[in-house]
């Protein structure tokens, strides 16, 4: 029998083909590593197996951010959308979130294409069942053919395969999404290098057929009349196009009274499934267990594709059995006759601790190999592919022998994103919301090119002349902020009168144009009446314009709020600060601090359990630490 077995090298591994994959394979082969990326199936590329949708509320700050990195997700999306919305738009510009409804079958097939022709990038469907580590260091994976590919780094990214199991009722299919192959070894193999795993779920709704829908009993989901794209580099104009419309309906108390007389039939309740769920996207049985007091909750009817009859029922996952689903749908008006195509389901899967990890998203205990999206405990595409962009451009910079990129919170959501993940305790799959973000105000969506593309541009995956185009657009903002700041206006006739339309208090004296923006009922467009100097400005300067000159003031104090955050994350620990020596510090933060080992005093003062009297302690002890460090260095004749 022979011994030999396939041996291939490369720079960068990726384990996983979903959304956190695709990002991590195109950041290492577009800054020039030789990559090979590992999936199951070269069919689950990029795959949606729940909602058809990109973005929503805080989801499309991180798609936004993403794409002004380099990422491909918004490029993505704004190719294959069949309806577009951006949400939140009676509120202030913080919380707008861009949302649009994929084509599921052409959005995985655009980001396979764009996979499949990126410099640098192997595909291999395989199932990865081991990872290869000598003296702490990964120095390659196997697959369970027993093939061997040595590399510098790898990303984990298996998203909900690892030990998957299916479950609806009393039925329990071993396989991944969508009856996808499983990955049943590797979780042995990450165990045996001293992994802490999780055991997480998360759950779909049934697709069913649109003959069976009566749309009449629906209220009709329209997208925007003019669409804004996700990427930076769409132009807007090439994307108008008609939509196809979703649709709004509820359930009832009849619906609610079929679940709990089958509670005893849910896995979810029966100690069946041993995961736990998301608790920012239950199941339609927690609804009405969580909230017995509401007699309905919405369902949304949104198309899986242009050239498909499946409907999606948003708002109704569920993992009770078949009868018991038909029998529930059937209560919702407009599903009285509705006709099942695929069941809805949960599903398990092995997850870690992902406190396990750097701020780099790199193990602590394994050098060169790191983790993103649902792996990692998070819920969500857009949440995935985020950390899979990151982990990914570390991973190429670990290979490169470079220093990793960590966004802090001040910066990005992404930052917020993954300080949450590698800080905070969590039994539950992690959703982004915008009211986890501390500085929302600076972290809008609108500007995420101004804020990150310098970033893009320093790690290689935003090219000079994209990069110019944003420094021509911050130019062109400042000056028009200035120009206005500096052109005075007084109680003419036209003015008065331009003012009295817009219901807006007359002048008694000379004002800028912009304190006259800053009033609530102006805006810098409308203005735009009694601005004959007004330079010829894009939507998306203008917009900025608007929005800087409005919020000025809490701009300014959340940039304030932000010089002291820096402070904290400047305060550097080092990793090999033994915490139970430390006097002063109480037992909890101690024991947390040791196990965490956080990286800096801001990321020490975010772990449930240590007190802002902890991080006086740990001040203290630092500054000691310093004057102890510089004393020694003088008695030896060291620089200071």
């Amino acid at each position: 029998m022979s011994d030999k077995v396939l041996r291939e090298e490369y720079d960068v591994v990726v384990v996983g083909a979903g959304h956190a994959g695709c990002e991590a394979a195109l950041a290492c082969a577009r800054l020039g590593l030789e990559t090979i990326m590992f999936t199951v199936s070269v069919d689950s590329i990029a795959l949606m197996p729940c909602n058809p949708n990109i973005g929503g509320s805080s989801k499309g700050h991180l798609v936004r951010e993403l794409d002004a990195l380099g990422g491909e997700m918004g490029k993505n999306i704004d190719k294959t959308f069949i309806q577009s919305k951006m949400l939140n738009q009676s509120k202030g510009p913080a919380v707008h979130s861009l949302r649009a409804q994929a084509d599921k079958q052409n959005y995985t097939r655009q980001m396979r294409n764009t996979l499949e022709n990126t410099d640098h990038l192997t595909i291999r469907q395989a199932e990865v069942s081991e990872i290869i580590v000598e003296n702490g260091k990964l120095t390659g994976i196997k697959t369970v053919s027993g093939a061997e590919y040595s590399c510098k780094a790898a990303v984990l990214a298996t998203g909900v395969y690892l030990r998957a199991r299916c479950i609806f009722g009393n039925v329990s299919n071993p396989t991944g999404p969508n009856g996808l192959q499983a990955a049943t070894h590797l979780t042995d193999s990450l165990k045996a290098n001293g992994i802490t795993m999780y055991r997480f779920k998360t759950g779909t709704p049934a697709r069913v057929d649109k003959r069976s829908i009566d749309f009449s009993k629906m209220e009709e989901q329209f997208g925007d009349e003019r669409i804004i794209p996700f990427s930076f580099t769409t132009d807007p104009e090439s994307i108008q196009r008609e939509q196809v419309s979703c649709w709004l309906t509820y359930t009832n108390e009849e619906t609610h009274r079929i679940i709990r007389e089958n509670l005893d039939r849910s896995p979810l309740f029966s100690g069946f499934i041993e995961g736990t769920g998301p608790r920012y996207c239950p199941s339609i049985e927690d609804k009405v267990v969580k909230f017995a007091d509401k007699n309905r909750h919405q369902v949304f009817i949104e198309p899986e594709g242009e050239y498909t009859n499946e409907m999606y029922l948003g708002g109704m996952s569920s993992s009770l059995p078949e009868d018991v689903q038909y029998a529930m749908y059937r209560t919702v008006p407009g599903l009285e006759h509705v006709k099942i195509v695929r069941n809805a389901y949960a599903i398990e899967y092995d997850c870690i601790d992902a406190r396990q990890l750097y701020p780099t998203l790199e193990f602590r205990k394994i050098e060169g190999l790191f983790s993103g999206g649902q792996f990692n405990g998070s819920s969500g595409y857009e949440e995935a592919a985020a950390q899979g962009l990151m982990a990914g451009i570390n991973a190429a910079r670990k290979a490169k022998g470079l220093e990793g990129i960590v966004l802090d919170r001040s910066q990005a959501y992404i930052g917020v994103l993954i300080d949450d993940l590698v800080t905070k305790e969590s039994h539950e799959p992690y959703r982004m919301m915008t009211s986890r973000a501390e500085y929302r105000l600076l972290l809008r969506q609108d500007n995420a090119d101004l804020r990150l593309s310098e970033i893009g541009h320093e790690i290689g995956l935003i090219d000079d002349e994209r990069y110019e185009a944003v420094l021509r657009k911050k130019e062109e903002i400042g000056k028009e902020i200035c120009r206005l700041e500096h052109t005075t206006v007084g109680g003419t006739e036209k003015v008065q009168k331009f003012l009295e339309t817009h219901g807006s208090t007359l002048l008694k004296n000379g004002i800028t144009l912009a304190e006259l923006v800053k009033r609530p009922e102006l805006s810098y467009e409308a203005v735009g009446e009694i601005d004959p100097d007004r330079p010829a400005l894009s939507p998306q300067v203008c917009e900025q314009v608007d929005i800087n000159l409005k919020y000025e003031g809490y701009i300014k104090r959340q940039e304030n709020q932000v010089k002291q955050f820096k402070k904290l994350e400047g305060k550097k620990l080092p990793q090999e600060l033994d915490y139970m020596q430390i006097k002063g510090l109480r037992k909890e933060a101690m024991q947390k601090l040791d196990q965490l080992k956080p990286v800096n005093i801001g990321q020490a003062s975010r772990i449930s359990g240590v007190s802002p009297a902890d991080i006086s302690v740990l001040l203290v002890y630092l500054e000691q630490l310093r004057a102890k460090t510089r004393e020694e260095k003088k008695q030896t004749n060291q620089p200071v």
